[in-house]
């Protein structure tokens, strides 16, 4: 039977929706925060008597020391380190558990944003700062570290980082091999003697959001070295480095690091936490989660909204909004993933299926990139009331 819809009138809803907004980071463009209010502006264009939270997430990559340090209502501290290319730099950390543990993001010491792009050098670039943070968390009475390990600039397997914290990388001759993952070339000794003491009474979690291992088709030289200015040559020679480095870690460590899943994260200073500091690889998207109570705010949201820079392929391996639609469907709650853009329909049909309902992109017509960052919020509070509005036809008519 054919129905009358040109006589329907709108239903009257019973409550007001709740919405959880647990975005990552739009990377170079909004932070987790902007975005989550964006999307809240858009909402509440269609839904004024909303009840919305707001939870910013990151999977262990920009956003990472925010995220944790907001929800355990933490501290942010500066200290001065040395950056990817030899000077000084001022990079923030935070402390949660009344000072207890340290949120450490390497990008803050050892990023690709800290390099001009006519500079772009990982032959020489250096993760040195990051254990300097280390270091700076130490000093202050920290033993439980959480380091995030996304927005590198550096490809030295994590040398850099150990050295600043005691260990020594020589060559044939015993001298010091320079810095960088041009330097790994000549390393034939690490000498682990004058490692800082309070790293073993220390606990030191790797919040991490790929699975790349160490070195091969996936690893860190081929996959992320040309971000970090290496030409198809340097490339070569920087995964020929590194499996040298993990060579002489098998010799003398005992520790074969070269294939575990995320050691090939932040040029290799996954594999340099594991093998130097004992660290423990994590889900980066997780250890946030926990610390921001998603779960309980999932529990208590009609639908959920979240969201990243891009969504695509990469987004199945571990990204927030796959983290965040695994959590949602648990408890059968909806979930939408608004993005700054989206990838190829294989890309989308394979996310469709890990439990996402919704994938948009904030921009809804062609325009050159530098327009669609310039005006990135009102794009996503436009997305987001539109998305809005399409679910509230539903529940708003009798449409079955």
């Amino acid at each position: 039977m054919k129905r009358d819809v040109a006589n329907r009138v709108p239903r009257e809803q019973s409550q007001s929706m709740k919405v959880l907004i647990a975005p990552d980071s739009y990377k170079g463009c909004l932070s987790a925060e902007q975005v989550a209010a964006s999307m809240e502006r858009g909402i509440r264009d269609v839904l004024p008597e909303a009840e919305i939270m707001k939870v910013p997430i990151a999977d262990g990559g920009e956003g990472t020391v925010r995220a944790i340090v907001e929800a355990a209502s933490g501290r942010y501290r500066q200290v001065e380190v040395t950056g990817p290319l030899g000077a000084p730099v001022n990079a923030q950390f935070g402390t949660i558990d009344e000072g207890g543990t340290a949120v450490i993001e390497i990008a803050a010491a050892s990023g690709l944003t800290l390099v001009p792009s006519g500079k772009l050098n990982p032959l020489a670039a250096t993760s040195r700062g990051t254990g300097e943070l280390i270091r700076a968390a130490l000093d202050i009475g920290c033993r439980k570290l959480i380091v995030g390990l996304g927005g590198s600039g550096t490809n030295d397997g994590g040398m850099g980082m150990a050295r600043a914290l005691g260990i020594r990388f020589l060559d044939e001759r015993g001298e010091e091999v320079p810095d960088g993952g041009g330097g790994l070339q000549r390393l034939c000794q690490i000498d682990v003697s004058g490692l800082d003491v309070r790293i073993m009474d220390s606990e030191i979690v790797i919040a991490c959001d790929v699975t790349n291992p160490l070195v091969g088709p996936r690893g860190a030289s081929i996959v992320f070295g040309p971000q970090k200015g290496a030409d198809p040559e340097t490339v070569q020679l920087l995964d020929h480095n590194l499996a040298h480095l993990s060579h002489v870690i098998c010799r003398e460590l005992g520790l074969e690091v070269s294939h575990v899943p995320g050691a090939g994260a932040a040029g290799g200073l996954g594999a340099g936490m594991l093998a130097f500091l004992s660290a423990r690889m994590a889900s980066g998207f997780e250890v946030v989660a926990n610390a921001a109570g998603l779960e309980r705010w999932i529990l208590w949201a009609d639908v959920v909204f979240t969201g990243e820079g891009r969504t695509d392929g990469q987004t199945s391996l571990g990204k927030t909004p796959v983290g965040v639609a695994k959590l949602a469907k648990q408890r059968g709650k909806p979930i939408v993933c608004l993005s700054g853009g989206i990838g190829p329909s294989s890309d989308i049909a394979l996310l469709y299926g890990l439990g996402i309902d919704v994938i948009a992109g904030a921009t809804q017509s062609p325009m050159p990139l530098e327009a669609a960052i310039a005006n990135a919020p009102d794009l996503v509070c436009h997305a987001a009331a539109s998305i809005m509005r399409t679910m509230t036809i539903w529940s708003k008519y009798d449409i079955r």
